[in-house]
């Protein structure tokens, strides 16, 4: 919460609330007008501190946040083979990662090969070619020519695909994970696989995967891309920026949306400007 007096915010808090298990749990960080800041692990109920353990638990998981906006210039580096890398926030690493998942995950390499024929389905497997010693990158062979098309000749739309099918089919993702316009590049047609790998991080259960869920945050600018979400208001968050700072509406809040969207998409109603969060000129 900001408190906000003669156009300056004086404070901001913010709030975790925590999941099983969890759940008594939350974290409060609170920003001083002069730039101090705290951050406080609490038992929910009683406001006491929580026990180092717990704190320490829950400082890992924080810390393991990972928030990507890649970029194709990342994606497509030759990177050198390093055991355990991780995605970088731009892409960077990528080879690595997929060439990880070919040799100790064989079945989630070829899962991701399988999904990418149907978003690309000009393209057949993924390749792996080594530039210089002990480099990697990546390559994709066309279906139909069995010509490989290295990265760096790869539109951004694909290099984004692949980078989130990467993420979607990690056998340990982060717990937590930000994504910048994940439809970035992406043509339309193709939105609804976008999410679904994004449902895939969100609900392993559903997926067959036995691991922990985890809570993607993905902005958009997209229309279309805020359409698929027209049955499931409660995972739409509109930001509204104001000369402060910005304020955030969940989409559920709205008390008569189904009748604001009887005769109209979710995209756009959000687009005409009815739901907020959109430019202005005041």
């Amino acid at each position: 919460m900001a408190s906000v007096g003669a156009g300056v915010v004086k404070d901001v808090s913010v709030t975790i609330r925590w999941a099983a298990p969890f759940s008594e749990c939350v974290t409060v960080m609170n920003w001083a007008q002069d730039n101090r800041k705290a951050l406080n692990y609490l038992h929910e109920k009683n406001r006491t501190r929580l026990g180092d353990e717990i704190v320490i638990e829950l400082q890992r998981i924080l810390n393991g946040i990972q928030v990507c906006a890649f970029d194709s210039e990342a994606v497509i580096q030759p990177v050198m083979l390093t055991p355990n890398a991780t995605l970088s926030p731009k892409g960077m690493n990528l080879p690595v990662v997929l060439d990880r998942l070919r040799d100790q995950w064989p079945e989630r390499f070829e899962a991701i090969n399988k999904e990418m024929r149907q978003w690309l389905p000009e393209f057949d497997t993924i390749l792996f070619d080594t530039p210089d010693n002990g480099q990697r990158s990546i390559k994709l062979r066309m279906k139909q020519s069995g010509v490989a098309i290295a990265a760096k000749d790869l539109s951004q739309g694909t290099l984004q695909a692949l980078a989130i099918l990467t993420i979607a089919y990690l056998p340990d993702p982060p717990r937590a994970i930000g994504i910048e316009e994940p439809d970035r590049g992406i043509h339309p047609r193709l939105l609804r696989q976008v999410r679904d790998a994004l449902y895939r991080l969100s609900y392993p259960d559903q997926f067959g995967e036995g691991r922990a869920p985890t809570q993607v945050i993905a902005t958009t600018h997209s229309p279309y891309f805020l359409d698929l979400y027209r049955d499931r208001p409660e995972e739409v968050v509109l930001a509204e920026k104001l000369d402060t700072g910005a304020r955030f509406i969940p989409l559920s809040s709205y008390q008569h949306l189904e009748e604001i969207l009887r005769d109209t998409q979710l995209g756009e109603a959000w687009y005409s400007g009815i739901l907020g969060g959109v430019p202005t000129n005041s």
